[in-house]
């Protein structure tokens, strides 16, 4: 160890015991750093520099600039080189500064490098793991660069930083006032008043067990099982999502229950021709065209999304919960119809077998493989490709299910992202 970790870890041994056994068990020789130099000096990991090697307090000034500055409490994810802590630490009213470590290893080797004396010292530093919470914090600031190299151990917070870093653009299609938007609505509004309320289909299931079916690859897998069981009496309810019913019909399963809100949904993935006796649970942004040739029974739907205030107010109906994915309001629909055992089919929420999506062609249903650049934990611990807005949907559906304690939920596959709050269905996978 340097000279200079050595006079770090008096501190952290001192301050935070505990932690600091863990981060000398941290291998921050597997982390590749080489010295930038401008007139600062930083490092640059893996072709990420870390800070500004120009002006480094401008930058760490700059970010603290989007904090509130009365706050005294402010949680900073990403310990970087100790610039953000110096600024946030001149503040008088200040009385709570709570860092997380987003990568171990990378704050180890720093700490060999560069001395935080400074602010590790201060009173009201706080210092932990992002991991060893089970959710973020606010008010905070994520620095960048350390939320591209968060290694395995915070994965899980770092998908939920980038989620509410990235809210306002993710919404931005969901504009209230857009032309689109409200052309859609008024083109559904006739739709809405004559079909049914999706509150009939609530309690309608109390204690049966759902299965929940999503597309991602893994549900590939499961179609002969999924057959063999749909055949038995009595069974599980089948819940699909929009993109999953051509699929499962393709195999000669037919769903109980088909769920859809994206209004980029056609008639090639929901052909009408075999829908009779399928009931459709379906939002006001659904295509009309497509809704009018459903030939079983459909159930209008909200979400709490602004977009439908004002057609709330007049025309009542059943609210569903929406985290941006259809597997969001799907999972509501079959905890709100009774189900206390749930098993999730299809909910990947990454590339696993290095395909998009179960029975679709690469980019039939969005960007195709060769465009992930980002990557979740899989059932089996390792990385799996998958994209941006698929962390983001997986954060919801985790924090969508700790809020529901009193139903058990299973995955039926460990190829797909490990999903909080499950267990593994032992019928489907060991």
């Amino acid at each position: 160890m340097s000279e200079r970790f050595q006079r770090n870890a008096e501190v952290l041994q001192r301050r935070w015991a505990t932690l600091f056994t863990r981060l000398l068990a941290e291998d921050s020789e597997s982390v590749h750093a080489e010295p930038m130099q401008g007139k600062d000096s930083t490092l640059s990991i893996d072709g990420i520099q870390l800070t500004s090697r120009h002006d480094r307090s401008a930058e760490a000034r700059l970010q603290a600039a989007s904090l509130p500055p009365a706050s005294p409490t402010v949680h900073v994810y990403g310990t970087g080189l100790g610039d953000l802590q110096r600024v946030l630490l001149e503040r008088t009213d200040l009385t709570r500064l709570c860092m997380y470590i987003l990568n171990g290893a990378l704050f180890k080797l720093i700490l060999s490098q560069f001395d935080q004396i400074d602010w590790l010292s201060d009173p009201r530093v706080e210092l932990s793991y992002a991991a060893d919470d089970q959710e973020i914090r606010l008010p905070f600031f994520a620095l960048p660069s350390e939320l591209e190299l968060a290694d395995e151990l915070n994965a899980k917070i770092r998908d939920r930083l980038v989620s509410e870093v990235h809210l306002n653009f993710n919404n931005r299609e969901f504009n209230p006032q857009s032309p689109q938007i409200l052309k859609r609505l008024k083109d559904s509004l006739q739709l809405l008043r004559s079909d049914r309320d999706v509150t009939e289909l609530f309690s309608s299931q109390v204690g049966r067990e759902i299965y929940v079916i999503g597309t991602g690859p893994s549900l590939e897998q499961q179609f002969e099982k999924l057959k063999a069981i749909r055949a038995q009496t009595p069974r599980p309810l089948f819940i699909s999502v929009d993109t999953a019913y051509r699929p499962l019909m393709d195999q000669g399963i037919k769903p109980d229950v088909v769920v859809s809100i994206d209004q980029r949904i056609t008639a090639l993935h929901l052909p009408p021709e075999q829908s009779d006796k399928i009931p459709l649970v379906y939002m006001p942004l659904s295509n009309p065209k497509v809704l009018r040739a459903w030939k079983g029974w459909r159930y209008a739907s909200y979400s709490a999304s602004p977009i439908y205030r004002k057609m709330r107010e007049k025309n009542d109906r059943g609210q569903l919960y929406v985290g941006g994915s259809v597997i969001h309001p799907a999972l509501d629909l079959a905890v709100k119809m009774g189900a206390t055992h749930i098993t999730l089919f299809g909910a990947d929420f990454a590339f696993p077998m290095n395909k998009t999506h179960a029975s679709w062609k690469d980019g039939d249903l969005g960007p195709g493989v060769n465009l992930a650049r980002h990557w979740v934990l899989d059932g089996r611990g390792q990385r799996v490709k998958t994209q941006l807005n698929f962390r983001r949907y997986l954060s919801e559906l985790e924090r969508y299910i700790a809020q529901h304690p009193q139903v058990s939920f299973f995955n039926s596959s460990r190829d797909g992202a490990m999903i909080a709050g499950t267990r593994f269905n032992p019928e489907f996978c060991q």
